[in-house]
């Protein structure tokens, strides 16, 4: 068993043991911690994001629309998200305990797909309101659409800027970035809207823009979904191919086969994976080197930062690439 301890973030584990026949090593390797300022970037767009929906909301039943009110609502669902996202990275940078081995990192990818829950919410709403704005359609204040939409857009660009350095590679900021992106598009669109029925009074227009908001939040959305549910079912990473990595494994000198791999995300930021790797019998010592080599190779070509690789010396279950676990 290893015990890996993100306490110590530049220290690199490798551990080996001996039991019944089979040998098992695992490395776990972190890289340079960079300054971590995404609470900060966080909390700051959590400020923006009340103020703006407030506003927005006042002043959409000032100006009598429903454009303006869904935007606002969807702003304010983005202000509970940013919220629950926040919260999530509070938790989940707390260490591993006996109870969770792995630590808090989850909660994060938990937060995600509550985000997605709420913007369905949100959506529906949005949509209630535009079908009975259809059958009764009502005058709307343009030049004030324009004002608080203009806010929006303000505020949500600041608030996409803030967040888009660790959207790439934290899936909880992403669904945050998606919310700020999407109202960023959604407040342009309503700033238009506003302008259009400042010269004209297509009071239809409102409502319709409603419409496509919401397919606009439930397709961001969907793909949010999908990758906050392949890393809760311990999915393989999407960038990840299991049949280059094992490839690679027997192509390492003195392997002789590697099997029963097993890949997934601990977090949408940290990649774990486990196998058996045959080799020839020998004394445990002499596999050390290997074990460094093969967990620096998969660190830095595969993005693997948790492998757990068991060494055997002859091939268990049936030896294939997903084979069942049959070492008695």
């Amino acid at each position: 068993m290893c015990n890996h301890n993100d306490q110590h973030p530049h220290e690199d584990h490798n551990h080996s043991a001996q039991g019944n026949s089979c040998v098992s090593a695992c490395g776990h390797h972190h890289g340079p911690s960079l300054e971590d300022s995404t609470g900060a970037r966080l909390l700051l767009s959590l400020v923006l994001n009340l103020i703006i929906p407030v506003a927005q909301i006042i002043g959409g039943f000032m100006a009598g629309s429903v454009a303006l009110i869904s935007d606002a609502m969807h702003n304010f669902s983005d202000f509970t998200a940013l919220l629950i996202s926040y919260i999530a990275h509070r938790i989940g940078k707390r260490g591993a305990t006996v109870s969770n081995t792995f630590g808090y990192k989850r909660t994060e990818i938990l937060a995600a797909l509550i985000n997605v829950i709420l913007l369905a919410g949100a959506s529906g709403v949005i949509l209630y309101h535009a079908i009975l704005r259809f059958s009764n359609p009502e005058p709307v204040d343009g030049l004030m659409v324009m004002a608080l939409a203009g806010v929006g857009v303000v505020g949500n660009g600041l608030s996409a800027w803030l967040l888009h350095k660790d959207a790439d590679h934290n899936l909880n900021v992403r669904g945050a970035f998606l919310h700020m992106v999407g109202d960023l598009l959604t407040s342009v669109a309503v700033l238009i809207n506003g302008l259009l029925l400042f010269y004209y009074p297509w009071y239809w227009l409102d409502p319709l823009l409603s419409l496509f908001i919401v397919v606009f939040i439930l397709k961001s959305s969907w793909g949010l979904l999908r990758e906050s549910l392949a890393v809760l079912m311990n999915a393989t990473p999407r960038n990840l191919d299991i049949n280059e990595v094992q490839q690679f494994l027997v192509e390492q000198p003195g392997v002789l086969g590697a099997h029963y791999l097993h890949a997934w995300q601990v977090s949408s930021a940290s990649t774990a994976f486990s196998c058996h790797v045959v080799v020839p019998d020998q004394l445990l010592s002499n596999t050390e080197q290997m074990i460094r080599d093969i967990n620096h190779e998969l660190l830095h070509r595969f993005h693997i930062d948790h492998p757990v690789l068991q060494f055997e010396t002859q091939h268990c279950g049936n030896g294939s690439l997903l084979c069942e676990l049959n070492c008695s």
